[in-house]
């Protein structure tokens, strides 16, 4: 049997108050793409940092290829040979492609040099890239790219990807996929982790699965079902979203017209967008990334103003309205970046439900605050959601990514809106959270609320949504009828078939 390229003995790592990887033990194989799954909070990217330095271990071992791997950086890991992709991109808009490549080298060639090699590399891989592009320019997709051609140019012996196919389309998955298998050919392994369970068992040789910082299992996905991994990662029975059929009522949200420009400079500018969303329909608008669903949700929110009759809710102009006075009405609003728009991350998490929940939850009279029901209120989103936090006090930050999901879905959707609107509902929620997630959508429409879902997720789309239309520079297409639209139909909306009727395959 040959040796592993990656062993691990033991890892522990404990922060005050929760052990996030308790004596963990796997290996990962030469030239094997291994996934790394769990529920969120389970351990995996605190795993991931200690293999890339960014973290020690309290205690265990590492062996790289039988030799002992203890990288105190992650400068010494990518000496070592360990890349990573991280799933939040960490590139400068207004610099260049080869620019932004040169940036993350120890000992960056000359820059001629440097974009002949990037331009060689990504052909030979199938990720064609421009290395004089601004990195502003492209698009979410090509960001990703940069990060993937930027860890190749190390030649690396692990490469590691946190949730890589979140901001791509169905066909942009599959030259990713393309791209991961001929370097499994060339002998490089792959540590891949992503919430995506049927691409997991598409893609993937071995699984290793973390339940509450421990290693409660391994599976070969191919001969495993996605229901089968997402209960190991569980430890119960996954309840599936039920869907009940309800009658739509009368127009609760109308866009009419709607043509803004992004307040960044590489943003994308709203044109001409038409929607109208309906009581007890669930509307799911698709897309990739950076394309005007940043700028749709502000519009929404009432943080970027429009002409008066240009938004209505319930037949009554709203454009010029704030974000406060359209909460009063009963328009809400979930963006997509959790720390730093959705909660405040030094802020408590009472402090946090505070921040959207005042005038709808009536947590203030008087110009005085009513922290007693503020917490109360946080408490009852902790608890209806299944938060996992040590208590209200604890600040936003200390959560994982798919906790504070919970908490920032569940401040909005306990607030009863006549119409919500979430960005991303599910990014980065394991399984069990994102079928919570989408029942509590489900439950608010089935309740007389009428909900737009902008999201990347297309399954989560089709699983939930009553009609669907796709953002593409700026544009929104006719809304269609969701039930029968085809992956191949949603993908050429996603690229740009901007009202056309897409050819039924």
């Amino acid at each position: 049997m040959t040796t592993p390229l990656l062993s691990i003995r033991g890892l522990t790592k404990a922060y005050p108050g929760v052990v996030a990887n308790d004596t963990v033990s796997f290996d990962i194989g030469q030239g094997e793409i291994h996934a790394l799954l769990g529920e969120n909070g389970a351990g995996k990217s605190t795993l991931v940092k200690m293999i890339y330095g960014l973290v020690s271990p309290d205690s265990g071992s590492m062996t790289l290829n039988g030799r002992p791997f203890a990288p105190p950086e992650p400068r010494a890991a990518r000496a070592d040979g360990i890349a990573m992709v991280f799933q939040h991109f960490s590139l400068f808009d207004a610099l260049n492609v080869a620019e932004n490549i040169a940036l993350g080298m120890e000992k960056p060639p000359a820059m001629g040099d440097l974009s002949a090699r990037i331009r060689e590399v990504s052909e030979t891989y199938g990720l064609p890239l421009d290395p004089y592009r601004t990195v502003g320019d492209l698009s979410a997709g090509e960001r990703q790219r940069v990060e993937i051609i930027r860890c190749l140019l190390q030649e690396p012996r692990l490469l590691i990807m946190d949730e890589p196919t979140s901001v791509l389309t169905p066909q942009e998955v599959d030259i990713l996929f393309e791209t991961l298998l001929k370097l499994r050919s060339e002998g490089t392994s792959i540590l891949y982790i992503s919430h995506k369970l049927e691409e997991i068992r598409t893609l993937c040789d071995h699984a290793t699965i973390l339940r509450l910082g421990r290693n409660v299992g391994e599976c070969v996905p191919r001969d495993t079902t996605a229901r089968d991994m997402a209960e190991l990662m569980v430890g119960s029975t996954l309840q599936t979203p039920k869907r009940d059929s309800r009658e739509f009522g009368a127009v609760a949200l109308d866009i009419s017209g709607l043509s803004v420009p992004s307040p960044s400079e590489y943003g994308t500018a709203l044109r001409n967008v038409h929607l109208g969303v309906r009581r007890g329909e669930i509307l799911g608008i698709g897309g990739v990334a950076g394309n005007g669903q940043d700028e749709l949700l502000a519009v929404l929110a009432g943080e970027i103003r429009t002409a008066p009759d240009a938004v209505k809710l319930n037949g009554r102009p709203v454009g010029r309205m704030g974000p406060t006075e359209r909460r009063r009405l009963g328009l809400l609003t979930a963006p997509e970046e959790r720390l730093g728009h959705a909660a405040a991350p030094d802020m408590s998490l009472t402090e946090n439900a505070l921040l959207t929940g005042s005038v709808r939850e009536n947590l203030a009279r008087g110009g005085f605050l009513k922290w007693r029901d503020t917490r109360a209120f946080a408490e009852r989103i902790i608890s209806a959601f299944d938060v996992r936090t040590p208590g209200p006090d604890n600040a936003a930050r200390s959560l994982s990514g798919g906790n504070l999901q919970k908490f920032v879905i569940g401040r909005e959707v306990l607030q009863r809106p006549e119409v919500l609107v979430v960005n991303q509902p599910t990014w980065g929620v394991d399984a069990a959270a994102a079928a919570a997630i989408r029942q509590a959508l489900l439950d608010l429409a089935a309740g007389g609320a009428a909900v737009i879902c902008i999201s990347q997720d297309l399954d989560e789309l089709m699983e939930i949504s009553d009609s669907f239309a796709a953002l593409n520079e700026g544009r929104l297409s006719a809304p269609r009828e969701a039930s029968g639209l085809s992956v191949d139909e949603i993908g050429l909306m996603m690229g740009g078939a901007h009202g056309m009727e897409v050819a039924h395959v």
